[in-house]
């Protein structure tokens, strides 16, 4: 296939997944030639299609292979014809750039976009949201044959099963690009990656582009916030929710009601909130946004471990989440009444402090206690879970006493943020050459501690090894997958304020009763 067969290609898979109408094939096939610098030869375009045919977000294409690959291919000849004719230059940041620009092409513009999600949102909100997860998959804006790449399973606990990834789908950082950012003015337009401004932005070597981002607006709180899906999307239909205006993250009252009212107009969708202190508040805090999604956690799963009854409030159901970390669950059917508790809750919980659990509100005027909220519908009722964080610091843990600690550091070593909150650890690449390695090693007999891949593993290798005696080729693999889910439990645990105790489940009474 050549870039003007390509150029059709493209035009045809717009029309087969829906982004474009019968229409717009001309003028898209024009833009594509435009942006590409080609000058059509013989009989272009030829036949295409009456009609876009219905589809899934991965639905069949015309060679059997899904609408991913078929789409994948297309771009990989536009963009080695582009490069090779020096229309871009090499490397994966100057190519993601321009193959965003050619989608721009097929996507609905704004005021088409919310409009057919409005029309669809009438007759259902999951219709609405279904379509506009197809869209932004069938654009380009998810890169499905990148997701594909993210290795996913799920681990036994005593907490339930636990969902682990390792996410390879982020490009990995490209030196000709970085090098030549530093060389380039700095912008600062957008502000972040999670302002409006991003909705049509074409990037640059140091911010993504946005041309196929489309954004619906919403009013939450009587303020104007916008959603969108995550580019690299951990879990089913992954969204942010994101304050119109750039401003730094921050747990209040407002919050909680934010929250209700995003699920009383999705009630089939989880949405949470990041804490808004460093440590325990996820990657970005100078951006008011909230993560939601079409997915069942497995926080969501777990019950009930002890009933609370706070005075006031009897009206509400609440009680401590069966949980590695520390959780109070609420639910009623009066959104106002959970807002109100939850606020209470919050409110006690800033100035908590309890020594004996090394616990304190604040240190020389800095403030160390905070709440992860998530919100959903069950069964008719609203339901939030508020998980209680604190980020003090101490000489034995500077990063973090309630973080995961220096043992586990081999698993995961990075924040613990609201997705890995609600049970979904998202752990680093380096996990997967590293587990290979080290199943490889513990089968032939290697000193682990001589392999730089496994040295890390050494300690934790030697408890799996005396735990299940005599492993095969055939079993160790499952068998370390296992392990890290467990290990990733015990990371949780770490990060939970009161712990799993008889000591812990004392001191996490003796909070709850300090609630007024």
């Amino acid at each position: 296939m050549n870039a003007q067969e390509a150029v059709k290609g493209l035009a045809v898979y717009g029309l087969r997944t829906g982004l474009i109408g019968a229409d717009d094939a001309v003028y898209t096939m024009n833009r594509l030639l435009e942006m590409m610098k080609l000058e059509p030869e013989g009989e272009f375009p030829g036949e295409l299609p009456a009609s876009a045919a219905e589809g899934s977000c991965c639905a069949d294409g015309p060679d059997g292979n899904d609408e991913a690959d078929v789409l994948e291919g297309l771009l990989k000849v536009l963009l080695d014809d582009a490069e090779a004719r020096g229309v871009i230059g090499s490397g994966i940041a100057e190519r993601d750039l321009f193959d965003t620009k050619l989608m721009s092409c097929l996507t609905p513009r704004p005021a088409e976009t919310i409009r057919t999600f409005n029309e669809l949102y009438k007759d259902s909100p999951q219709k609405a949201t279904d379509w506009f997860y197809k869209m932004s998959c069938d654009s380009d804006y998810i890169r499905r044959y990148r997701i594909r790449r993210d290795r996913k399973w799920t681990a036994p606990t005593k907490y339930g099963a636990f969902d682990i990834t390792i996410n390879l789908s982020k490009p990995e950082k490209d030196p000709k690009a970085i090098a030549a950012a530093l060389l380039k003015k700095q912008s600062s337009y957008p502000k972040c990656l999670l302002c409006h401004e991003n909705e049509g932005y074409a990037g640059r070597l140091d911010h993504p582009a946005r041309q196929n981002l489309r954004q619906i607006p919403m009013m939450l709180g009587g303020e104007q916030w916008y959603m969108q899906y995550s580019p690299y999307v951990y879990y089913n239909e992954h969204c942010i929710v994101l304050s119109g205006e750039h401003k730094p993250m921050k747990i209040e009252r407002l919050t909680f009601r934010r929250l209700l009212e995003f699920v009383q107009m999705f009630p089939h969708y989880t949405i949470g909130s990041n804490a808004d202190l460093p440590i325990v508040g996820g990657s970005i805090l100078t951006h008011e946004h909230f993560q939601g999604g079409h997915y069942t956690f497995a926080m969501e799963r777990a019950g009930i471990r002890e009933s609370l009854t706070f005075p006031g409030f009897e009206d509400i159901k609440a009680g401590i989440v069966n949980w590695p970390m520390s959780v109070i669950r609420l639910d009623g059917p009066d959104p106002a009444r959970l807002e109100e508790l939850a606020d209470r809750i919050l409110t006690a919980w800033r100035g908590y402090s309890d020594p004996e659990a090394e616990v304190l509100a604040e240190t020389d005027g800095t403030p160390h206690n905070t709440i992860s909220p998530i919100a959903r519908m069950r069964d008719g009722m609203f339901e939030l879970d508020l998980a209680l964080r604190n980020n003090r610091t101490t000489e034995e843990y500077p990063l973090g006493i309630f973080h995961p600690h220096q043992e586990l550091h081999h698993i995961k070593k990075e924040n613990i943020g609201l997705i890995e909150v609600m049970g979904l650890a998202i752990l680093p690449p380096r996990l997967l050459d590293e587990m290979d390695a080290l199943a490889g090693g513990i089968i032939e007999g290697a000193d682990l501690r001589a392999d730089p891949k496994t040295a890390a593993h050494a300690d934790w290798a030697e408890k799996i090894m005396k735990k299940y005696g005599a492993v095969d080729a055939g079993s160790i693999r499952e068998i370390l997958k296992k392990e890290i889910g467990i290990a990733f439990s015990e990371v949780l645990e770490h990060a939970g304020v009161f712990k799993d105790t008889e000591a812990g489940r004392k001191q996490f009474r003796k909070f709850a009763e300090s609630v007024k």
